[in-house]
């Protein structure tokens, strides 16, 4: 930058503008003063850094404020985005879909096309399988729309997108409780819907997810010998889901242990925990008479009888 040594009082008043009334009441100070001091025309610029006329200022901030709007989704640009973001959609571009719908649902609300909107957004989301966003926007339309055609559809792809979203059976099963209670609110609400049928298998397949995490840790609680602990479980298990797929297999695992517990107990209660071994094995053997479990089962059941009758021998 050139170095100024001259400032008159023109240009001291022109520099005094800028601070206190802004750039167009100091931009037309300046036209005045360069039209008269030519000397200060470049100094002056790269002090104040404005342009150089009013005329170039106002062009300026015409030109920032288009480019502000730019890219922007608006009333005037509505129908353009719109055709843009269906455009993706049908050709399977489901992100960059949603994040054009996302913007354009706002301005939509209220009017006819709202719902279809908000129908392809979560739909774009479901298509992508981030099914968290997807059972978000599928309830958030069921609560907005609930008497349009698509209403049933989008309540059954919010069962489907938390259905899918449920973890592994080894992982927390939150997620897969609030999948079970939206599933049994769709059937609720819609009890002759011809998704019935899908309903219920989703259903089974949930609850089977929550049992096998409950079989697992009565299993654990017998492996590391927390006897009395997995003796709990297994009952409650067994009240749970006595129709799952896992019941013969936690009987069985309550047979064992149950004569492991009595085994190791001391000798006045021996006699009570193998009762309750035979007792586990007789109600495995009575429910499920085809078990694949029941051969070892009945092993555990003679040595528990051998053992009884050498408790009540002892006793004479």
């Amino acid at each position: 930058m050139k170095k100024i040594c001259k400032i008159d009082v023109n240009l001291l008043v022109f520099l005094v503008l800028c601070l206190i009334c802004g750039d167009d009441l100091a931009a037309n100070e300046l036209y005045f003063f360069q039209k008269n001091n030519t000397n200060y025309r470049y100094e002056i610029n790269e002090i104040a850094g404005i342009s150089t006329t009013p005329i170039d200022i106002k062009n300026k901030k015409n030109k920032s404020k288009t480019k502000k709007n730019k890219g922007k989704v608006n009333f005037e640009s509505f129908r353009q985005y719109y055709e843009k973001a269906v455009k993706y959609y049908d050709n399977k571009s489901f992100l960059s879909a949603a994040r054009i719908f996302e913007e354009l649902y706002p301005l939509s609300i209220g009017t006819p096309i709202g719902d279809t909107i908000l129908f392809l957004f979560a739909d774009s989301y479901f298509q992508n399988h981030d099914y968290q966003m997807a059972a978000f926007h599928f309830r958030d339309y069921v609560r907005r729309y609930p008497g349009t055609e698509r209403t049933e559809l989008a309540a059954l792809n919010a069962v489907k997108a938390m259905y899918y979203n449920s973890p592994d059976y080894n992982l927390d099963q939150f997620v897969t409780v609030l999948a079970i209670d939206e599933v049994n609110l769709f059937i609720q609400q819609y009890p002759y819907s011809n998704y019935i049928e899908e309903c219920n298998n989703i259903l089974d397949e949930l609850r089977e997810k929550l049992a096998k995490k409950e079989k697992e840790i009565v299993k654990m609680y017998y492996d590391i010998g927390y006897y009395e602990a997995a003796q709990i479980m297994a009952r409650n298990f067994l009240k749970t889901y006595s129709s799952s797929k896992y019941a013969p297999e936690v009987l069985y695992i309550l047979v064992k242990n149950n004569y492991d517990f009595a085994r190791k107990s001391v000798q006045e209660k021996k006699y009570n925990r193998y009762k309750d071994c035979l007792e586990a094995y007789e109600t495995l053997s009575l429910q499920y008479p085809e078990n694949s479990f029941l051969t070892d089962s009945k092993k555990i059941a003679n040595e528990v009888e051998n053992q009884i009758k050498k408790l009540q021998e002892q006793k004479k």
